[in-house]
């Protein structure tokens, strides 16, 4: 990498490429489980000369440096979370759903998304959807922002962060696979989910893009919104005013609209703070390794 050692390249790549050679590993150690263990392992090699090449020439014109930094970088992190449909049932064939289902019944006396039907109308329901659905955009948002400012430090702070809260709750899918109250309890729910115009579309999408990935806990979406939410906070103070109502209706969304348990935000919470605590100590470490 034009003789850059590993502590010499930005944390979000060192990250990237330890995420990849992990799923590479537990690729390998499971192919007898796994359908088809090597066009996995095809797709995470690929990923990994595709980010040596990036990193190798980001500084030769505009394009491969945007590649660098946001296009390959997002690109990454859909086409690993795609490919857990093909890893994580065959290693862990056993989902955690009844123990989620009686933590949020011990601690609600109930089932949370059977409870929402109470308040449940066409027009909220259109707006919690849409609030789920921004989980998408928040970070996008965020880094196109801090790349226009041309905050380089904070982009790259934020970028790192950002990945590892999602690689840390692709590693929580792997050890704790759930499907969700969607899917585990539908026959408890006595209303189905109807919008006046966006929900049943946006549903439809999302059921196409994400299918079935036993990624109910911990609720990535939770974890990811509020780890946005923070970076704003230190970075962007205007996007933190606009992130922060959104993100909370989010995070009501992700019971409502019956894609997790409540235990399932509480996991995404709890990832936040991990990811905050730890990937600020790393982070820093890293930079400060790097710069000496």
């Amino acid at each position: 990498m034009r003789g850059k050692t590993i502590s010499h390249l930005r944390p979000a790549d060192t990250l990237n490429l330890a995420f990849l050679s992990f799923l590479i590993l537990v690729t390998v150690f499971f192919h007898r489980e796994i359908a088809d263990p090597f066009s996995l392992i095809a797709l995470y090699a690929g990923l990994i000369f595709l980010q040596i090449l990036l990193i190798r020439n980001n500084d030769r014109g505009t394009f491969l440096k945007t590649a660098h930094d946001l296009l390959f970088p997002a690109a990454c992190i859909l086409l690993v979370f795609d490919s857990l449909e093909r890893l994580v049932h065959y290693i862990n064939p056993r989902d955690i759903d009844p123990l989620l289902i009686k933590l949020d019944y011990l601690l609600f006396n109930g089932y949370p998304t059977v409870m929402f039907e109470n308040i449940m109308t066409p027009l909220l329901t259109d707006i919690l959807q849409t609030a789920y659905s921004s989980y998408y955009f928040l970070p996008v948002i965020l880094g196109i922002v801090l790349k226009i400012k041309g905050d380089n430090k904070a982009f790259d702070r934020s970028l790192f962060l950002i990945m590892l809260c999602f690689y840390l709750s692709y590693a929580g899918y792997l050890l704790m696979p759930a499907i969700g109250p969607r899917f585990t309890i539908n026959h408890l729910h006595n209303r189905e989910l109807e919008g006046l115009v966006i929900t049943g579309p946006v549903q439809e999408l999302l059921n196409r893009l994400e299918g079935i990935k036993r990624d109910a806990f911990p609720s990535g979406h939770t974890a990811i919104a509020l780890t946005v939410v923070y970076l704003a906070w230190r970075f962007e103070k205007k996007l933190f005013a606009v992130f922060l109502p959104v993100t909370l209706a989010l995070i009501v969304s992700t019971v409502y609209c019956r894609y997790h348990y409540v235990v399932d935000v509480i996991g995404g919470m709890t990832l936040t703070l991990i990811t905050i605590v730890l990937g600020e100590k790393y982070y820093g470490y890293q930079t400060k390794h790097t710069d000496h």
